[in-house]
Formats: structure tokens, sequence, C-alpha cells
């Protein structure tokens, strides 16, 4: 009996990832084990896998929909789980956050994770890990700092998993290469499988033209990111073109600068993070919140990037019907959140006015475009077999079609419970 990879979580959908893989010598890994939140922010998890018959979890890195349902595993065994450094430090922080707003529909408590954290291996990206005769080495993957792919050598196959994964270079992280890599079968995302994002360096240039053109009218510009990487990609940027502007950054993005400062190996452009967090201002409290929206011409980058919660609302709610100031959104924005009904109706809630203050999008994805998971696919020498996960079903298909057509191997997109024998 040969391999067996069953989708536990992220077939033909975007988030709660989880694979399993099943060596006919009995061999069986874990990688990632995140969770998903409905349109009410419960949780959703993957399906359940007896941990006992684990001999790992691998965790490519510390966004929740990877790591976040992983302290489940713990509550009666104790099974190594391997990660970088800084993505044990980011998936802390994050769950310990998500218990702290969606602890009661959570089937685990802190006691969980802090086994989970004690039974942690860390390595270093470019490294190997042997685990119980299983062979793991962790490629850069791009995607935010501290993250990986997986390649995994079991049962005589070896299998690549990119997690999510990019391969432009930005000022957080290195692209993902796979040049001279090889695997007999790749596990790939493809949540932008069938589309091409717009230049990196055109997209920066009219954020900054028109952050500029806000404050020289006398206005305040409002920036909701995600915490962990957008909030400090931004402040990297503006550290670089603006560094004069009054810069304000504010909630959970505080914490997650000063971890990324504290391990400067993971971060490609260390020099402009440094430079931001000593010129640029941490919004301690309330008071200071009021005292920064009482001037003009203040730059403030803060969570929730899609608007559900945190310090954002503080300040939308009071720069709203300010014609001057301006909201520029840079995450992406899920179906049924605050941010995706702002971009489409102009609301956040039903009843009531629109907004007045000018407002933007920005394509700063730290996902791979169809063009760069292509690349990727062929960069993999020896590779007879990609399964396509962690996208809708329309683009899932889209980007195994091309695979298909233009790698001319077999492609699999599996939902979640399928198993494919290798």
């Amino acid at each position: 009996m040969g391999l067996k990879i069953t989708v536990l979580g992220a077939g033909r959908e975007v988030g709660r990832a989880a694979v399993l893989l099943e060596g006919g010598n009995g061999d069986t890994l874990l990688l990632d084990y995140g969770v998903a939140f409905d349109e009410t922010d419960v949780p959703v998890f993957p399906l359940s896998v007896k941990p006992s018959k684990l001999k790992a979890i691998a965790v490519t890195h510390a966004h929740l929909d990877h790591v976040g349902a992983v302290p489940m595993l713990f509550v009666s065994v104790r099974k190594p789980v391997v990660m970088t450094e800084l993505t044990m430090e980011f998936a802390k922080l994050l769950i310990e956050d998500m218990m702290r707003l969606a602890g009661y529909y959570l089937p685990f408590e802190h006691p969980e994770l802090e086994t989970m954290l004690a039974n942690t291996k860390t390595v270093s990206i470019g490294s190997e890990v042997w685990i119980d005769g299983v062979k793991m080495e962790f490629i850069n993957a791009g995607h935010i700092p501290g993250s990986t792919m997986v390649k995994i050598d079991i049962d005589g196959t070896s299998v690549l998993y990119t997690g999510d994964v990019n391969t432009i270079d930005t000022r957080l992280v290195k692209g993902a290469d796979l040049s001279g890599v090889e695997a007999n079968v790749m596990i790939i995302e493809s949540t932008y499988g069938n589309v091409d994002h717009p230049d990196r360096r055109e997209v920066e240039e009219k954020f900054i033209d028109a952050v500029k053109s806000v404050i020289e009218d006398g206005g305040n510009v409002l920036i909701p990111a995600f915490a962990l990487g957008r909030s400090q990609e931004i402040l990297a940027l503006l550290a670089e073109r603006m560094p004069y502007a009054e810069v304000y950054y504010d909630g959970m993005s505080r914490r997650m600068m000063d971890l990324m400062l504290s391990y400067p190996k993971y971060i490609n452009r260390i020099d402009l993070l440094r430079k931001a967090a000593q010129i640029f201002t941490p919004v301690q409290g309330t008071g200071m919140r009021r005292k920064i929206l009482r001037e003009r011409g203040a730059i403030i980058v803060t969570p929730a990037g899609m608007l559900k919660g945190g310090p954002s609302m503080y300040y939308i709610k009071r720069l709203w019907d300010d014609k001057k100031s301006a909201v520029f959104l840079v995450s992406y924005q899920a179906p049924s959140t605050p941010g995706r009904k702002l971009l489409n109706e102009g609301v956040i809630e039903e009843g009531t006015s629109k907004i007045k203050a000018k407002l933007f999008w920005f394509d700063f994805s730290s996902h791979a475009g169809a063009s760069g998971l292509m690349k990727l696919v062929k960069q993999v020498k020896g590779l007879e077999k990609v399964i396509v996960i962690h996208g809708n079903d329309a683009v899932a298909y889209e980007l195994a079609y091309r695979i298909r057509e233009e790698v001319g191997v077999d492609v699999s997109v599996p939902a979640n419970g399928d198993t494919i024998e290798v």
C-alpha cells in the first residue's frame, strides 16, 4: 500500500488548512491544522484526526487558518510540532488573542496551548530535520516572516507542501524560489490561482501618491491592515518613501513589530523596519487616539484589516463624515466582512449613512497570483502529481487545468475528506 494524502481542510475552500499524510509503513504526518470563521465569527475546524497516530505536525506559518486548531491535538497526547521560531512566537500571540475573543467556542484552553508550545521543535528556513525516521525540509515561502514550505520524504515518496506562498520580494520577505528542488508530489495553494496581481511597484506608487494627496489636503489617512505582516509592510514602505510623515501604529501590530525586530534574520529589509520603529509612533491608549484624531495630516496603521473590530473601528467611526480624510484598505476583504461591505456598498452596517471620507483599495497581497504559482510548479524537478487546495472551486479547477495543460502532470482538486493514493 502506498502513500495516502487526505485533505482535512482547505479542500476547494480558502482557510482551515490541514493535510494528512499516511505512509504504508505507518508514518503519519499532519501538515498545518488551521481554523476558519463563519459569518458570525464562530470558529470552524478541519476534519478530525486521531492525535495518537501522528508522528509529527508541521506548521508552515502563524496565520490562524494554518495553526489555529493545533492546540486541539494536545488535549491528551504530546506530539512534536515543527515550525520556525518566529512562527511559534507569532502563533502564541494570535492563538491567545483568538482565545480571548472566541474562547467559548474553542475545544481547548491555555493548558493545551502551553503543551503545544512545550512540544514545539523550532527550525530555521533552509534547514532539515528528522523525526522518527521521517525527513522534513523547510523552504522559504515568501508569504510572511517565518513562513515556510515543507518538503517531506515519506514512504519512498517526496511531497512538497507550499502552504501559503508568494514569489515577489517585499520589504518583509524574499519571494519563494523552487529552483533545483525535486519532489514527486506537490500540494499547492490556489487562493489567487486564476488572476495575477498588479505590479507591486505600480501599486506602491499609486498608494504613496494617494497618501500624499490626502495629507496635503489637510486630511488624515486610516490604513486598516492585518496585524501580522501587512501592517509592518506598510510601515516599512512609509519609512522608505515618507519618513517625514506623522505615522502612528496601533493594536497588535505593535507587538508584531517588536517580535519581527527581535528576529532580524527573517526580515528582508530589516533596515527599513528598524527605521519605521525609530521614526513612527506606537499608540498607547484611548487618550492618545483622541489626540491623533485632532491632528491634521496623520497616518494611522492599525488592525483589523477587514474592519472586524480592533482599533480600526474606533478611528473609522470618527473619520466617517470627514470629506478631507480617507480610508485605505490594503488587505483582502473576505465576503461578509465589514470591509467588503464598505467597498461594495459604502457602509459597514445596514441603515447607516454612506461614508463621506475618501475610500481606496490597494492590492498588497502576500499570496502569489496565477503566474507565480505556475512558475513554482514548473521549477520543481521530477514532478508526477499536483494537488490543488486552498482556493474556491472555480479558481482551484482553473489553476489545475492550466497545470495539466502546461506541465503535463496528473492534477487533483480534492474536497475536504477526499483521500488521494500515490
